[in-house]
């Protein structure tokens, strides 16, 4: 008969264990899921932001919408041909380091 009260005790240290194993998993999964709806509602409000900050740009701009697309226009063709003159002077700068280090190494090695 203690035999038998031994292994009821066991059993229910198991059943214990199992339980509290199981409310910890759940635990864990509820705040993956926590963590996950604060991402959602983080981009919903950005995407929130984004668009009521648009809208309002769009009620209190100074001129019309074609004039401010052809100044932007005119402004990131501009910025383009700046960039494309940095690119080109590096390119030039490089080349000439280049040809300077060549020139060094062919004369290091006639010595």
């Amino acid at each position: 008969m203690a035999r038998k009260k031994d292994l009821d005790l066991v059993e229910d240290e198991d059943r214990d264990e199992a339980e509290e194993r199981e409310d910890e998993e759940l635990e864990e999964l509820l705040e993956a899921e926590g963590a996950a709806s604060g991402v959602v509602g983080f981009i919903g409000g950005l995407m929130i932001g984004a668009l009521l900050g648009a809208g309002i740009a769009l009620l209190v701009a100074p001129e019309r919408g074609e004039i401010t697309r052809r100044r932007i226009r005119t402004r990131m063709r501009d910025v383009r041909d700046d960039a494309r003159g940095h690119i080109d002077d590096w390119r030039d700068d490089a080349g000439r380091e280049l040809r300077r280090q060549r020139r060094r190494l062919q004369h290091r090695l006639r010595r």
